[in-house]
C-alpha cells in the first residue's frame, strides 16, 4: 500500500486541516459591500463617491452590507476553528457549509434585485458576479479540501 502526501500541505503544524484560500476569496465575494465601506474611509475627499460608483442605488449597497454581516460571522467562526475555543462555535460550524450556500443563494437574489433596478442592462459586474457566483457554488459542492477542513473540528476528547 503506498502512501498518498497529496494532501500534506493541507495540514497546519498542530495537525488540523488549515482552511482552504478559496474559502477566504468567498467569504470577502459575499461581504464586498462591506469591503467596499472600509475602503471608501479611507478616502477622506469623497467617502460617499466610491460606494456610489460600485452600488448606484443605495438600498442595493445597505442589503449587500446586511447580506454580507453573515460571511463577517462565517469568518468569525474560522478564527474561532483556528483557536478551538469556543466548545459551542463547533456546532455552527459544522453548518458552514450549508450557511455559505444560504448566503450565495442570497447574493444570487441581490443580484437579481441589481438587474432590475438596471432594466436588465447587462454590464461588466453582473457577468463577473454571476460567474463568481457559479464557480463558488461548485467550489463548495465539489472541494475535498473544504470537505476535510469543515469535518476537522471533533469535540475533544479527555484523557
Amino acid at each position: 500500500m503506498a502512501l498518498n502526501f497529496a494532501y500534506i500541505n493541507w495540514i497546519d503544524d498542530k495537525g488540523h486541516v488549515k482552511p482552504p484560500l478559496m474559502l477566504y476569496l468567498i467569504l470577502a465575494f459575499i461581504a464586498r459591500g462591506w469591503c467596499v465601506l472600509v475602503a471608501s474611509l479611507t478616502q477622506a475627499a469623497d467617502r460617499a463617491g466610491l460606494v456610489a460608483l460600485i452600488y448606484p442605488q443605495k438600498s442595493d449597497f445597505l442589503l449587500a452590507l446586511i447580506a454580507g454581516f453573515g460571511a463577517v460571522i462565517l469568518y468569525f467562526l474560522i478564527i474561532a476553528e483556528r483557536k478551538r475555543s469556543p466548545s459551542w462555535a463547533r456546532v455552527l460550524f459544522k453548518q458552514m457549509a450549508f450557511c455559505l450556500i444560504l448566503l450565495l443563494l442570497l447574493d444570487a437574489g441581490l443580484l437579481l434585485q441589481r438587474l432590475v433596478h438596471s432594466h436588465f442592462l447587462y454590464t461588466w459586474s453582473f457577468g463577473l458576479d454571476a460567474l463568481l457566483l457559479f464557480w463558488s457554488l461548485i467550489y463548495i459542492a465539489k472541494s475535498k479540501h473544504l470537505k476535510l477542513y469543515l469535518n476537522d473540528w471533533q469535540k475533544e476528547t479527555s484523557q
